[in-house]
């Protein structure tokens, strides 16, 4: 885990060492333990890094790195990398490249990405399981080939200026504010983000919430090539929704079980301290029930939780019952309403971009406990509610598949298993209407939140008018359970909560590797049909099946779990909490953003994963435009 960034042009004067440190230092938080720059010899390119050290300690995996074609020395600094991430399946690519002649100095996953570029060019990205985003600089071809992992787990920022034909890019923003690119806000980001809580733009997923600056999607790479100066950006991955698996139930449980313990087993190579976040969920119990079986080594390794005593959805019970079943370390914090305001500037620093809810603040401080106890890499179970079906939202969605297949006693039985769970969900004659006709729902879900938008009485009119232009109010064709899935998981949702993921972790020098998020794991998932994720009134039923043998009982088929939620109801009824809102609501409102009226309405404290949440989000918008 570490920090990137570079320049790449043809003028020298805009490349120097003191320009590239300070794209560093102000990524320093990402990369503690060492930093490097680099410029070739033209004066073209200059690369930064800060460094993590998790695997190969030693100085000779230090970047920027440089590689010789071939492995041989007549090009010594053929290519040179600056790399953020984890290749976990490093060990296997590196037999294979001795196999064909290839010579490795370091026992660093850096040299591995090198050579195994240098042997498949572009086609190496399909042989990482892995987090990653970097650049390489191809001396001999004078090009650039810089690429993202396949579900977005590390950030990659990019800026070309046309004028000078300059590109730059960096692991977050302020490394390119830092090198002197302007800091302004997208209007239209913001006025999308207070009037309907979007956090991205699922259509134009470069987008971020600044001009000029563009993100590199996920599962996607960028070429540059000096002599053409444009970039050009191609997409190298994506999920088969078509591609359907003919396993029984039986075989599909080994399967996945084998593929996750897999997943879980490659992601504790480390040479630092390795723990766990545990919530009290089943997908956290999960890794720590998989690490228990898989390396009893680790059985004494840490956990880190938060927790909300007197909170009615408190996970301190849950929790307790997974430390005792594998006698982990468990270490807790219990963040407070105080917390959350003395440490908002500094949230929002780190995150750059519009943040949710206040549940991405608890991330922030059990990354931080983390750190304090001396553990810097984390298991975390992000992933498995989007690609296995654990979110309540997706039953909906399976159940109007059972209908427009015409599986009416499935329906009827799964309707009867739910209800017997206690799972809530609303089903009317509007999900009939949709199981039969899905592009008519999608086209009524957008014109409605188009017209949610138009209906916002607190926006300014002017501000409403000039940057609302309806075309990110994007609602897609959902016609099985699998299309929601690839939805949240590839389109909008799973890359918000990575980012914030990764930039909680970041903010503390901790890495976060998320055994979920394996791409073969997640491949088979979406070939299996919808009743293996949802089945007998359970969500994610195939990870309840293939990890029953580890975990408890109670935790394996629990029925109240609601994703990790904080106290923001609570907190935000606290007078100091609402004094922040009440200045965040001024400013804004000086700002022609919200109407001068919304200063004599009464703060709506809402809890963090309601629909509509106005005045968190103007708390947030406030403290981003500084």
């Amino acid at each position: 885990m570490c920090g990137i960034a570079g320049i790449i042009s043809p003028n020298p004067d805009l490349i120097s060492i003191t320009r590239l440190e300070k794209m560093a230092h102000a990524i320093a938080h990402r990369g503690p333990d060492g930093k490097g720059c680099w410029i070739n010899k033209s004066n073209s390119v200059g690369f930064a890094h800060r460094r993590l050290s998790v695997i190969d300690l030693s100085e000779a995996a230090a970047q920027p790195m440089h590689y010789a074609s071939g492995g041989s020395p007549a090009l010594p600094h053929r290519y040179t990398i600056t790399y953020n991430g984890e290749i976990y399946n490093f060990p296997d690519i590196k037999e294979q490249l001795v196999s064909k002649g290839y010579t490795f100095r370091t026992g660093s996953d850096t040299e591995v990405v090198l050579a195994a570029f240098d042997c498949y060019k572009e086609d190496c990205l399909h042989y990482f399981d892995g987090m990653f985003a970097f650049a390489i600089w191809d001396e001999a071809e004078q090009s650039l080939f810089a690429a993202r992992d396949r579900f977005g787990e590390k950030p990659f920022f990019y800026l070309f200026d046309e004028t000078n034909a300059t590109f730059l890019f960096a692991s977050e923003m302020k490394a390119l504010w830092a090198a002197g690119i302007g800091k302004e806000v997208d209007e239209e980001a913001l006025l999308y983000y207070i009037g309907l809580g979007s956090t991205h733009f699922p259509v134009e997923k470069h987008r971020t919430f600044y001009k000029r600056i563009h993100a590199l999607p996920a599962a996607h790479y960028i070429k540059w090539q000096a002599k053409r100066r444009h970039i050009t950006v191609c997409r190298y991955w994506d999920i088969d929704r078509n591609n359907t698996s003919s396993c029984n139930a039986e075989e599909a449980t080994d399967h996945f079980r084998s593929l996750f313990f897999t997943a879980v087993k490659r992601r504790l190579r480390s040479d630092v301290p390795v723990g766990t976040s545990l919530s009290g969920g089943i997908d956290s119990a999960s890794i720590a029930g998989a690490i228990h079986t898989l390396a009893p080594e680790h059985k004494n390794y840490k956990s880190f939780s938060a927790v909300f005593p007197g909170f009615e959805k408190d996970e301190s019970t849950h929790i307790q019952q997974v430390v005792s079943a594998f006698g982990l370390a468990n270490f807790s914090v219990s963040p407070t309403y105080a917390c959350l305001t003395d440490h908002l500037e500094k949230l929002c620093y780190h995150h750059e971009q519009p943040i949710g809810s206040a549940s991405v603040f608890i991330q922030h401080t059990v990354c931080q406990l983390a750190k304090q106890h001396g553990t810097k890499v984390l298991l975390d179970g992000q992933g498995a509610d989007e690609t296995a079906g654990g979110y309540p939202r997706y039953i909906h969605w399976y159940l109007q598949e059972l209908v427009s297949l015409k599986k009416m006693l499935l329906f009827r039985k799964e309707k009867k298993a739910l209800a017997a769970n206690g799972v809530p969900f609303e089903w009317s004659g509007k999900n009939y209407i949709a199981a039969y006709t899905p592009g008519l729902a999608a086209l009524l879900l957008q014109k409605r939140e188009n017209k949610k938008l138009d209906a916002n009485t607190e926006i300014e009119p002017a501000f409403l008018r000039a940057f609302n232009n309806r075309d990110h109010s994007y609602k897609p064709y959902i016609a099985r359970l699998n299309d929601v899935l690839y939805y949240n998981t590839m389109q909008s949702g799973l890359e918000e909560l990575l980012s914030y993921a990764d930039r909680n972790a970041m903010a503390h020098g901790i890495e976060l590797r998320l055994p979920f998020l394996s791409h073969e794991l997640v491949t088979f998932l979406f070939s299996l049909p919808a009743n293996y994720k949802i089945q007998q009134g359970y969500t994610k039923w195939i990870l309840r099946q293939a990890i029953k043998k580890e975990l408890p009982t109670t935790l394996t088929w629990r029925k109240d779990k609601i994703g990790f939620e904080p106290p923001q109801l609570h907190w935000m009824e606290h007078p100091a909490v609402q004094e922040r809102i009440h200045d965040a609501r001024q400013k804004l409102s000086a700002a022609g953003i919200l109407r001068k009226d919304i200063l004599k309405t009464p703060v709506r404290p809402r809890t963090a994963y309601a629909l509509e949440n106005p005045d968190w989000r103007y708390l947030i918008a406030a403290t981003l435009l500084g």
